[in-house]
């Protein structure tokens, strides 16, 4: 599968007996709004909450952590993914929960995977049919999770990577001139690490930026293929935004570190920068 869809395909292919739809809508501590209400008041026909908090590693402090294998492999089999399934995330705001879902499972080995290019708004914004309430339940299937641990990163790495480290959070952020949304967190960034917010890689409708444009805006960001990559941002989400955006501009996808500012920013032991 392609890593986007469009309104059009999915349509065309919502209801196939091997296609699952996740939504996976989450909102920053600092929103005050609850992501499976969201979803509960509103989703496309047929798909069944992803629930970042929950699929994972939830003995972590540090929010939606990557779970173990077979914590995954039991919680994904029984929103009826299977080994064999073709499975589409969306979210209803800032499509880097549904990249999350899309990496997770990349993670774990699952490439017929993609993201619904532009979410909810897109497909409300074409007219498409919603449901609102609770879903049936899905009949629970046996799912293989297989780790990619290339893919992963965490703290003890970071301190000893040689790796181009990529910031996704909004220049605010990375700056320490704007409060971080989690409470306690001190603002700056990871020493020697770059700025490209997440943002950067969306048009003005929320959609992917074409690949030769994502490619362009990379690599004037420093992004070109020549030193391999670990994504970072608050929480280890909108790091994915960039990840993906790599991928689709033709680079290796590289890491994700999972930890991110929360982990960095609250370890006394660790050394932090602030500014442009």
């Amino acid at each position: 599968m392609d890593d986007l869809v469009s309104v059009d395909w999915l349509a065309a292919n919502l209801g196939a007996p091997d296609l699952v739809v996740l939504e996976s809508t989450k909102y920053l501590p600092n929103e005050k709004k609850d992501g499976k209400a969201a979803f509960l008041a509103a989703h496309i026909p047929g798909a069944r909450y992803f629930d970042l908090d929950l699929i994972a590693d939830t003995d972590s402090a540090l929010p939606h952590m990557v779970p173990a294998a077979g914590r995954f492999s039991k919680l994904v089999g029984a929103l009826g993914v299977a080994d064999t399934s073709r499975v589409v995330f969306y979210d209803q705001n800032a499509t880097m929960w549904a990249t999350r879902g899309w990496w997770m499972m990349g993670l774990f080995g699952h490439d017929s995977v993609t993201v619904l290019d532009g979410g909810l708004a897109a497909w409300t914004k074409a007219g498409r049919a919603i449901e609102m309430g609770e879903p049936a339940a899905a009949s629970a299937v046996p799912f293989t999770a297989r780790l990619r641990a290339e893919r992963l990163r965490g703290l003890t790495d970071m301190l000893e990577t040689e790796a181009l480290i990529v910031d996704a959070r909004a220049a605010a952020r990375y700056a320490g001139t704007a409060p971080e949304p989690r409470p306690g967190l001190v603002a700056g960034h990871i020493p020697g690490s770059i700025n490209i917010p997440f943002t950067t890689m969306l048009d003005v409708d929320g959609r992917f930026l074409p690949q030769e444009q994502l490619r362009e805006a990379l690599a004037k960001a420093g992004v070109d293929g020549s030193r391999p990559v670990v994504t970072t941002c608050g929480s280890g989400v909108s790091a994915t935004m960039v990840t993906m955006a790599m991928k689709r501009a033709g680079l290796s996808q590289g890491a994700v570190y999972d930890g991110s500012w929360t982990e960095w920013g609250l370890d006394p032991t660790t050394p932090k920068a602030t500014g442009a």
